[in-house]
């Protein structure tokens, strides 16, 4: 005969509250990450990577680019940043799914599938994160409620 222990609905709760803690504060601190390594890394190595990543998609205009390797790094640190420190959450969940959305358009038109396949992964988080937004007790926004 097997006894079937199941946990109270409140520590359920509280798990499912802590669990998504961790996961929002650690994809904050990846994509906040992103952004500080690319910073660091400066401006011109950035934008370089970028013109030989685009090399397959010409009719990408390296004006373009550009912007794109000034505004990026920027958008990823405060984002991430945000995210980690759970203010102005639902926000960043939803620019963030936009940004991600924005790069599986490049990485295919750079025909890199194995990157664009790993961007899903990012799309699929920001997914799980906004439609659990009402986990996000443990956070800045979670005090101000």
């Amino acid at each position: 005969m097997s006894v079937s222990v199941s946990a109270p609905a409140t520590t359920r709760s509280s798990d499912a509250v802590i669990a998504y803690t961790i996961l929002r504060v650690s994809f904050g601190a990846n994509i906040m990450l992103h952004g500080v390594s690319r910073i660091v890394m400066g401006h011109a190595a950035f934008l370089a990577y970028l013109t030989h990543y685009f090399e397959k998609a010409s009719y990408i205009p390296v004006s373009l680019l550009s912007v794109f390797a000034t505004v990026q790094p920027w958008v990823e640190l405060i984002l991430g940043l945000l995210l980690m420190i759970g203010f102005a959450t639902r926000f960043s969940l939803i620019a963030g799914g936009l940004v991600i959305m924005c790069l599986v358009f490049g990485t295919n038109l750079a025909q890199d599938w194995l990157v664009s396949g790993l961007q899903l992964i990012y799309a699929f988080l920001y997914y799980y994160l906004l439609v659990h937004l009402d986990q996000n007790r443990c956070s800045i926004d979670g005090m101000r409620k």
